[in-house]
């Protein structure tokens, strides 16, 4: 089955702490995480597990990493799409990401991405300044990935209903509370948000919410089905999350449970989770 199946991971990362530090990877639990990881490492993986093509995905707020990124994907046409990073509440979005397409590999700019998720106001989202910024990104015909804890749903839902001409990717299915066995609020919040049509999720990070010595499918299933239910497979995408999801499975390993997932869709649905629905919704 592997061999026909197209596979498109939607979300994934690089970094080179030669270049820039990580500072989000502390402590001991990440300490596998601090090294460098680059598309050497990560090719040969994804390439053996069938798959065609890559969306990478800013890691820092650092304007300077989002140039880096689209000269590694004018380099390498494993990389379809990247969703780099701007300042949304800066004035001048609109002339930033109109700079960032004249670049080599400008072309493969498909998406921005903020971190939402370490923000201490809960309504970031619905900032005016940041609104504005949404603004601009959608104008400029790119979709917005966001990146939240669970408790920061209420706000995304608002935000999507705001900007209904924006496409809002959710990474990592809102990073439901794996580890605790808890489905609500998480749930009915991503019920809200799927209700909005402009909005799209990942079947990512997963294996990483839950305890990542002894996750299982079995008790990873109740938080995809409920995704899959919410949106539907033509607004769910696989996303590896590699290389953190190394803290817990391979490469191989991830991309099998999705297959296990989502193994009560039909060949077509599944397809969409797998390849079609990042294709369609970044324009890869």
């Amino acid at each position: 089955m592997t061999g026909r199946e197209r596979i498109v991971d939607a979300h994934h990362h690089v970094w080179d702490l030669s270049v820039r530090d990580q500072d989000w990877i502390t402590g001991d639990e990440l300490a596998p995480l601090r090294r460098n990881f680059t598309l050497a490492d990560l090719e040969p993986e994804a390439r053996a597990a069938g798959v065609r093509a890559t969306v990478l995905v800013q890691t820092v707020t650092v304007a300077a990493e989002t140039p880096e990124f689209l000269a590694l994907a004018h380099d390498n046409d494993l990389v379809a799409g990247v969703v780099g990073w701007c300042d949304l509440t800066a004035p001048d979005v609109a002339d930033t990401l109109a700079r960032l397409r004249e670049l080599p590999g400008g072309d493969r700019l498909v998406g921005i991405r903020h971190q939402v998720q370490g923000e201490t106001d809960p309504g970031w989202l619905l900032r005016p300044e940041v609104l504005r910024g949404l603004r601009a990104v959608a104008d400029a015909g790119l979709v917005y990935d966001l990146v939240v804890q669970a408790r920061q749903l209420p706000a995304t839902v608002q935000a999507a209903a705001l900007l209904p001409e924006l496409a809002f990717v959710l990474d990592h299915a809102g990073k439901p509370p794996v580890a605790a066995g808890e489905l609500r609020p998480w749930a009915d919040d991503i019920r809200a948000l799927a209700a909005r049509p402009n909005t799209v999720c990942k079947l990512s990070g997963l294996v990483t919410e839950a305890d990542v010595r002894s996750w299982t499918v079995h008790g990873l299933r109740p938080y995809a089905d409920t995704v899959l239910d919410a949106f539907g497979p033509d607004r769910l995408m696989f996303g590896s999350d590699w290389p953190v999801c190394r803290l817990a499975a391979t490469y191989e390993e991830v991309l099998d449970t999705a297959r296990t997932l989502t193994d009560a869709l039909t060949g077509d649905e599944r397809a969409q989770v797998l390849a079609t629905t990042a294709e369609r919704v970044y324009g890869l």
